[in-house]
């Protein structure tokens, strides 16, 4: 039996050693981490206040030296037919034309296109009235009215089914 007690204490785990009072080892801390510099500020430039400085434009190009909207009228429809040569009916026009219509421009001091109105639009052809007044745009700036600033003038265009006109200002008249 004592060998069997023997033998049955040798199967046993031996027992844990009883805990500790002595402290635990100290980790050491990480260093702190530097403090971050403040931010430097940019450089900022002085404040210099320059005077208005006046805006000269440029002379315009194409000037009319017209004294009235007569003449001015024929300026700005010599100024279209130059823009677009390939669309002026040469000659008399026919009897029968596709659309006849008035239009009232407003021109600016430099040329340009300050309004339109139709005073008779060709409204049974609202393709053709499209088509004058993307060209009057296009065509801008129109000869700038130096002696007159500001001007308004009335314009027919008589217009051909070949998509083809003339200016009542310029035209060659009707067979």
């Amino acid at each position: 039996m004592i060998g069997l007690a023997l033998w049955l204490g040798a199967c046993t785990t031996p027992p844990k050693p009883a805990p500790s009072t002595a402290p635990a080892p100290v980790q050491p801390l990480p260093p702190a981490p530097e403090p971050a510099a403040p931010p430097v500020p940019e450089p900022v430039a002085p404040v210099v206040v320059v005077p208005e400085l006046e805006v000269v434009e440029p002379p315009p190009l194409l000037v009319s030296d017209a004294s009235n909207p007569r003449d001015y009228r024929k300026d700005a429809g010599k100024h279209l037919y130059e823009k677009y040569p390939y669309l002026v009916y040469p000659g008399k026009m026919p009897p029968m034309l596709q659309a006849v219509g008035v239009l009232e421009l407003d021109i600016g001091m430099r040329g340009e296109v300050l309004a339109l109105r139709w005073t008779r639009a060709p409204r049974q052809v609202p393709k053709v009235m499209a088509e004058i007044e993307s060209m009057v745009h296009a065509a801008a700036p129109f000869p700038a009215p130096v002696r007159m600033g500001q001007i308004s003038y009335t314009e027919v265009w008589l217009w051909h089914k070949s998509g083809r006109f003339q200016l009542d200002s310029l035209t060659e008249g009707q067979k």
